[in-house]
């Protein structure tokens, strides 16, 4: 089966369970809904006090809020709930039956499960993205749009891939039941532009976990303030992120005992 088509099955098959009850689904939206809404009260009150911070204005940096709402929306709706299920599929050695289906088990094991009102997400950032580029008068151009596309790929690519390596130490430690959340918390740094961050922790954010590059970096692309380097960077951290978390994958998946050996 192709990699299209398994992620086709396996996103219809999640949407049908989250739709199951219908109840859990309307009070799950709204949380998400009342999170987006907590999620910008730090950014209003620190701009309430200051014009600019680091370089940014509170329009700019919502441009950023955008991004890393949309990125919190696929860490949580998809990653996450796929990552700890698999983890706990390892942990009780039902893991087996992953590795007997006729699919990518990588693929399977990292999209198998969706949180569908967490997606809600996605559509928020979409609107404060548009909001925030209208208070800036700023009309991006075709290749300001492709740039930050292409970017966003990036950051989508960069996040699946820390994951699939967090997923990767459940093959080799037993219990890492937190991981998920964790991996969560550091993620919230990525709310605030990288230019925020000074020093050892700007270069740990944008190197060690690209923060910066998941949700900086496309904002300064549609703005067309990004210089050519970061863009090449953000590029070749994207394609080094999904070698690596491949490779890993299959050494960890080699080094797997099933619940039978």
């Amino acid at each position: 089966m192709s990699g299209l088509r398994t992620t086709r099955v396996l996103l219809r098959a999640s949407v049908m369970t989250s739709m199951q009850y219908r109840a859990d689904f309307f009070f799950d939206t709204f949380y998400a809904v009342a999170e987006l809404a907590w999620t910008l009260v730090p950014m209003l009150v620190v701009f309430g006090l200051r014009d600019r911070i680091a370089g940014w204005s509170l329009d700019e940096a919502l441009l950023v809020t955008a991004w890393f709402t949309l990125c919190k929306g696929v860490l949580e709706g998809i990653v996450t709930p796929s990552l700890v299920a698999t983890i706990e599929q390892i942990r009780r050695g039902t893991f087996d039956f992953v590795l007997l289906k006729p699919v990518d088990t990588q693929l399977y094991a990292t999209i198998g499960k969706l949180q569908l009102p967490s997606l809600t997400d996605v559509v928020a950032a979409v609107v404060i993205g548009i909001v925030s580029l209208r208070r800036l008068h700023h009309h991006p151009s075709l290749l300001e749009l492709g740039g930050a596309a292409l970017l966003t790929a990036c950051a989508l690519c960069i996040l699946y891939s820390l994951n699939v390596l967090a997923l990767c130490v459940a093959f080799f430690v037993a219990r890492i039941d937190n991981l998920a959340y964790l991996l969560a918390a550091v993620f919230d740094a990525a709310r605030w532009p990288a230019s925020v961050f000074r020093g050892t922790m700007r270069v740990l954010l944008t190197f060690v976990v690209p923060l910066g590059i998941m949700t900086t970096y496309p904002p300064l692309a549609l703005l067309g303030r990004l210089a050519p380097a970061s863009f090449a960077v953000a590029v070749g951290v994207a394609i080094a992120a999904l070698a690596s978390s491949r490779l890993a994958w299959l050494r960890s998946i080699s080094a797997y005992r099933s619940a039978g050996g």
